[in-house]
């Protein structure tokens, strides 16, 4: 594992944020006015979110969708901008329906085809279908209405059809028969462990399958797409061959699908006959198939997996071949222990010169070149940044980049990691907080990763240590929303990447599993310790927050080391690991995998086990509709600590399901953004 030198406990990257023109790495910004930045929770709706751009074939453009976040309407909406890739003129707005997404060219260059859900005089939107727009001008036309709504289009290399995965509802459910409501559908007859996914519902009674839809000449009629596959199993992610004879696509279908985690590669005609796995089965779980630019070879994204297919928690996710025809057993291009594709967002391109990879590494993420026959990948966009996205055609590749001082803007990569800005849209959103690294030493002379933000003045301000979920995922080098604005209301933010995290080699990550809690508090508290050695903090004032595995982690010092802290925030947690062993949709193997199989161990692990030892005021925030941590794992704590006659509240979302605070209604971030300044401005 790679680690970078301990020195002194504070790091700054720029002295200044937002109050000065600022270059970094080649990067421009222009000058911002000085002011004092002061991030509000209603400042969610002047981000604007920047998505995956499509690059025309002749590489003179590229076509992107921004989103913003409509308070008014209490939603989100998203319009899809050319940009010429030269700079030459500012960005254009293209279309102007409700949600225009995944935008991608057609090869000959003619068409544009998107993901579109319009929104009704009543507020209601309805689900994402495909849509094509012809590039030298005319309205969209509208090419599927599936009662589910449909993916991502994928183009063949003529042009002339579109492939994507459609879920297929079971006759009489999802509104296929409007004389049936949900409450009066019949029950379901589940048999697998797979049955269920948060933010979604049921998957069992509605697979998606792959479809093909021709595109209309200008003046062609309306046309029929085809479901190409079938049966009591679904597809994932598909791929056209560059001579348009294949499909690559992955799938379960083995006999065990359903109760692990294994998925395939296959590829079949584009009618779906004659098909064909081309990785052997078990061992691993695979997606994001693409083919080489001669067809022969497809690449592909895959984590290892162990115990019957049923643990790959904790695991990088890596890039690996195989033949087309199927004379070579897959192999992996990058290395297991370093390399680790972005999460989330992560995506793979297949070049003439290489296979372009998002790779996750000390809070950045870095754009890779893998050779196509292994050996070191060529880096290509580095530094205290994230690339989030990126296209290529014509000879030009366009990334779109995040960093500590922007929300997110296009660029293009050029010489020496330098980075040429095509857009300004987050520009006017004004100055944020500086994010400063932070390094410590943990007891046992493990190097700990971090990152402060402060508010601006003197202090001595209060501190918040937040803890993210996963736990196999990392902070970065992005602007946060949660950190801008417990920041912007007077309070230090710490936040890391203990053991455990994502991002410093697989063996970081692993270095946490069976004994999760004792593992990753000895890193929270040394980073909060370094940090904790600039004077303008105030380490009396010190409270604790995170959500899912962070919320696991809050609720565990608060426990172990509730002296640290004067009060808690424990959102979405795991809990009690028993009841989330069966309640969760990713209990089933999530559990026994990180925490072990041991019962009595991980009752140990348990937060709940520990409740009795909590003193300090104590915040549960969960949403009813989540499915990744349930909400009786909120429930048995309230009811622990209430019992206890400790100080404590229970903040509950309706209709809200385990990504509240990244997707949830607007209304309800804003929501719980103030009740969450409120309970520190109480208890700090």
């Amino acid at each position: 594992m790679q680690s970078k030198p301990v020195g002194a406990p504070i790091h700054v990257l720029l002295a200044v944020s937002g109050h000065e023109a600022r270059v970094t790495a080649g990067y421009p910004w222009r000058c911002l006015p000085v002011k004092v930045p002061n991030v509000k929770p209603s400042d969610l709706s002047r981000i604007r979110f920047v998505g995956v751009p499509t690059v025309s074939p002749d590489g003179r453009s590229a076509v992107v969708e921004r989103a913003r976040i409509d308070l008014d309407a209490d939603d989100y909406t998203a319009q899809l901008w050319v940009v010429p890739t030269d700079g030459s003129a500012p960005a254009r707005q293209l279309t102007h329906g409700w949600r225009d997404t995944s935008p991608a060219y057609s090869p000959d260059g003619n068409w544009l085809a998107f993901v579109r859900a319009t929104r009704d005089d009543a507020g209601k939107v309805g689900k994402s279908q495909l849509y094509v727009i012809p590039t030298a001008g005319g309205e969209a036309r509208r090419l599927t209405d599936h009662p589910l709504g449909a993916g991502d289009p994928v183009w063949s290399p003529d042009s002339t059809r579109l492939a994507y995965v459609a879920r297929v509802p079971e006759d009489g459910r999802y509104g296929t028969d409007e004389k049936k409501t949900p409450d009066k559908e019949p029950p379901r007859r589940i048999t697998t462990l797979r049955y269920r996914m948060d933010d979604l519902g049921f998957t069992n009674d509605r697979h998606p399958h792959l479809w093909v839809v021709d595109v209309p000449a200008a003046a062609g009629g309306q046309p029929e797409p085809v479901q190409i596959t079938d049966g009591d199993h679904g597809e994932g992610e598909v791929a056209w061959s560059p001579t348009g004879d294949l499909l690559a696509f992955t799938s379960a279908r083995h006999e065990t699908r359903g109760d692990d985690l294994r998925d395939d590669l296959f590829v079949c005609a584009p009618d779906g006959s004659g098909v064909r796995q081309l990785t052997p089965g078990g061992g691993l779980g695979v997606g994001m198939p693409t083919f080489s630019p001669d067809g022969r070879t497809i690449f592909f994204l895959a984590n290892p997996l162990t115990d019957n297919d049923r643990a790959g928690v904790c695991r990088n996710t890596g890039l690996w071949s195989v033949p087309v025809d199927g004379s070579a057993a897959p192999s992996q291009l990058s290395d297991q222990e370093r390399h680790n594709v972005a999460h989330p967002g992560g995506m793979i391109e297949p070049t003439a010169d290489g296979v372009l990879f998002l790779n996750e590494h000390r809070g950045a993420v870095q754009l890779l070149r893998f050779p196509v026959d292994g050996g070191e990948p060529e880096v290509l966009v580095d530094g205290p940044r994230q690339v989030s996205g990126f296209g290529t055609d014509g000879g030009v590749l366009v990334t779109t980049v995040v960093n500590p001082y922007s929300w997110g803007e296009l660029a293009v990569p050029g010489d020496g990691g330098a980075l040429r800005t095509l857009t300004d849209w987050n520009v006017a959103f004004g100055p944020t907080l500086a994010q400063t690294e932070v390094t410590a030493t943990a007891p046992d002379g493990y190097p700990v990763h971090g990152w402060l933000v402060k508010p601006a003045g003197e202090g001595p301000h209060p501190v918040l240590l937040m803890i993210h979920g996963g736990p196999f995922t990392q902070y970065g080098w992005r602007l946060f929303d949660e950190a801008q604005v417990y920041a912007g209301a007077g309070y230090a933010v710490v936040m890391g990447n203990p053991r455990g995290s994502s991002g410093y080699g697989e063996a970081h990550g692993r270095a946490v599993m069976g004994n999760v809690g004792e593992a990753s508090s000895i890193d929270l508290l040394a980073l909060l310790d370094a940090a904790l050695e600039d004077s303008s903090l105030d380490g009396s004032r010190v409270g604790v927050l995170g959500g899912s595995h962070g919320g696991y982690m809050t609720t565990w010092l608060a426990a172990h080391h509730g002296d640290r802290f004067k009060a808690a925030i424990s959102e979405r947690a795991v809990n009690a690991i028993d009841s989330f062993t069966g309640a969760s949709d990713i209990g089933w193997f999530f559990a026994n995998d990180l925490y072990g199989a041991d019962l009595d161990q991980q009752a140990k692990q348990s937060p709940l086990t520990h409740a009795d030892r909590i003193t300090i005021p104590f915040m549960i925030i969960h949403s009813e509709q989540d499915w990744r941590c349930p909400v009786e794992q909120a429930q048995r704590l309230f009811v622990a600590l209430k019992r206890r006659g400790i100080p404590v509240e229970f903040l509950l979302f309706p209709g809200e399901g385990h990504e509240l605070s990244r997707s949830g209604l607007p209304s309800h971030r804003i929501a719980r953004f103030d009740a969450i300044l409120h309970w520190w401005g109480r208890h700090l």
